[in-house]
C-alpha cells in the first residue's frame, strides 16, 4: 500500500464561535448529509506529499472534520524516483506558463508518467471499492484517473494550480495530460479561467481555498507567545522569556524543541527593527531571489532600516519538489554579493520539517512578528500564504496574479502591484506601510475580516461536500 496519512479526528463544533451562524449551520449540514451518503463507501484524497507545500496543508486541514463527522477518509500519497518528479516539475511549472527547466514534455517523459503512475495504481486499487469517491490533486496524480475511473470509482480531479491566459507552454501541458484527466466526472479548479481547452465545461465546479483557523500554523499567539517561540527557534536572539508553547490540532500543548536553520552564516534577527516578510516554498514562480533584488535596490536605506526574512522549508524535507535546492542555493549567492552592511540585514531560514505541527507554529509567529508580508509571485495558482498573513491581520504587499488577486481587495485589505518583475513598485508600497503603521494596521483589519467571510475550511470543505453529494444523487 502506498504512504497514507493519519488522520485525527476533529469536531465542527469549534468553528461555531468563528463563523456567522448561517455559514457554521450550512457546514454542518454538509457533513452530516455527506456521512449519511457515504456509508459503505469510502472517501480517497491523493496526492504526492504529506507535507510541504499548499495541497499538503488544505488537506490536513479539512480532513480531520470529515473523519470527525463519521465520513470514512483515507489520504494517500504517490511514489515515484527523482526522473518521475523533475517530470511532473515540469508540468507545474508549464501549467503556469513558464518554461522551467526548459526540458521536453515528449515520447519519453510521457512513458516515464504513465508508468510511475501504473505501478502506483497498482498498489492503490485493491483498497478501493466500485462506489467509492477518489480526489485525486494536481497534475502529479492525473495519470491514475483512468483507471480509477474503469475500477468503478467516482473520480473529481482537483487542479490547484492553473493560467489566467494560456500561452503556448501551457498548451503543451494540457495536450500531455488531456487523456488522463477527461474521465474524471468532475474538475475542480480556483478560477474559471483555469478550464482546459478541452474539458467540458459542465463538469468544472469552481473552489477556492481555505485555511483552518486553529491549525498551529493560524492559531492565536499573543506577543508574548510569538517572542517565545522566535526566540526558541533561533530567529530572535537570546533565551525565551516564557515557555514557547503551541496547540497542536488534537487538543494537546507541546514547546518548541527545533531551531530554524539560519543559512550562509546568518544571525538572528536584532529586537524590535521593522521586519519584511515572504514565507513560501523554494520555487523560482515565487521569485525569492526576485525579493532580495528589490530590497537590496530600493529598500537598503529605507529608515528606520528594516530586516528581510525570506523563509521556507527545508530543501531535504519536501519529496515532490526538486528544484528547491538550487533555487535556495541561488539565493544564498545572491546573498552574499550584497554589501555587509545589506547582507547583515537579509535572513535565509529553513524550518525543519521532522515535526510538520512546530513547523506551523514558528512560521505562524513569524507571520505575526513582521511587520509587512510581501509575496512577489510571477504566476500563482491561489497562494495560502497570503490568506494566512491576512488572518492575522498583516498587511499584504503581493503580485496581481492567479488566485492572489481574488483574496486581496486592492487599497482595502492589501496592495496589489499589476506586474510581479515591477520591484521598484513593490519596495514602493512596502516602504509606505512601514512608515504608516496606522495605515498597515488598517489594512490588517479590513483583511482579517475577509478571511473570516470567504477562505475558512468550513467554506471549502462544504462546497467540496456538495460536489460529492452531488454525484453521489
Amino acid at each position: 500500500m502506498l504512504d497514507e496519512a493519519k488522520i485525527i479526528p476533529l469536531a465542527a463544533d469549534r468553528f461555531a464561535r468563528v463563523l456567522p451562524a448561517p455559514a457554521y449551520q450550512r457546514f454542518a449540514d454538509a457533513l452530516a448529509a455527506t456521512a449519511r451518503a457515504m456509508q459503505g463507501r469510502t472517501m480517497w484524497h491523493v496526492n504526492t506529499a504529506l507535507k510541504g507545500g499548499g495541497v499538503a496543508e488544505m488537506l490536513s486541514s479539512m480532513l480531520p472534520y470529515a473523519v470527525g463527522a463519521g465520513i470514512d477518509c483515507r489520504w494517500v500519497v504517490v511514489a515515484g524516483d527523482d526522473d518521475f518528479l523533475t517530470v511532473t516539475k515540469r508540468l507545474h511549472n508549464a501549467l503556469h506558463g513558464f518554461a522551467g527547466d526548459g526540458g521536453g514534455l515528449g515520447i519519453a517523459e510521457a512513458r516515464r508518467y504513465a508508468a510511475t503512475l501504473a505501478r502506483n495504481a497498482e498498489a492503490l486499487l485493491p483498497h478501493v471499492r466500485p462506489g467509492d469517491v477518489v480526489f485525486v490533486h494536481d497534475p502529479q496524480t492525473a495519470g491514475l484517473i483512468p483507471a480509477l475511473s474503469d475500477a468503478g470509482a467516482i473520480v473529481i480531479w482537483h487542479c490547484h494550480i492553473g493560467a489566467d491566459e494560456p500561452n503556448d507552454t501551457v498548451r503543451r501541458a494540457w495536450r500531455f495530460l488531456l487523456d488522463e484527466v477527461e474521465p474524471a466526472r468532475r474538475y475542480i479548479f480556483s478560477r474559471r479561467e483555469y478550464l482546459w481547452d478541452g474539458l467540458d465545461p459542465d463538469r468544472l465546479r469552481v473552489i477556492q481555498p481555505s485555511i483552518d483557523a486553529f491549525s498551529p500554523k493560524n492559531e492565536a499567539l499573543d506577543h508574548r507567545d510569538v517572542d517565545a517561540i522566535l526566540r526558541a527557534a533561533g530567529l530572535i536572539d537570546g533565551e525565551p522569556v516564557t515557555a514557547p508553547t503551541f496547540a497542536r490540532r488534537d487538543g494537546g500543548t507541546d514547546v518548541v524543541k527545533h531551531p530554524l536553520v539560519l543559512a550562509d552564516g546568518g544571525r538572528p534577527v536584532p529586537e524590535g527593527v521593522p521586519v519584511v516578510l515572504q514565507s513560501a516554498r523554494w520555487d523560482r514562480l515565487k521569485d525569492p531571489a526576485g525579493v532580495i533584488e528589490l530590497f537590496a535596490d530600493h529598500l537598503g536605506d529605507a529608515h528606520p532600516e528594516p530586516h528581510l526574512v525570506l523563509a521556507g522549508p527545508s530543501v531535504e524535507g519536501v519529496a515532490d519538489d526538486p528544484e528547491g535546492r538550487d533555487v535556495f542555493d541561488e539565493c544564498v549567492q545572491r546573498r552574499r554579493t550584497l554589501p555587509a552592511r545589506l547582507r547583515e540585514r537579509v535572513h535565509l531560514v529553513c524550518s525543519p520539517l521532522e515535526d510538520e505541527e512546530e513547523t506551523e507554529a514558528v512560521v505562524n509567529a513569524m507571520q505575526r512578528r513582521a511587520d509587512v508580508v510581501i509575496q512577489k509571485s510571477l504566476a500563482e495558482g491561489f497562494g495560502l500564504v497570503v490568506a494566512e498573513a491576512m488572518w492575522k491581520r498583516r498587511a499584504v504587499v503581493s503580485a496581481r496574479v492567479g488566485g492572489i488577486q481574488d483574496q486581496i481587495e486592492h487599497g482595502r485589505s492589501g496592495i496589489l502591484v499589476d506586474d510581479p518583475g515591477d520591484g521598484a513598485r513593490f519596495a514602493r508600497a512596502v516602504a509606505d506601510l512601514l512608515a504608516r503603521p496606522d495605515r498597515a494596521r488598517e489594512i490588517g483589519e479590513q483583511a482579517q475580516a475577509r478571511v473570516v467571510d470567504r477562505f475558512l475550511t468550513p467554506r471549502q470543505l462544504t462546497e467540496t461536500l456538495d460536489v460529492t453529494l452531488e454525484l453521489l444523487s
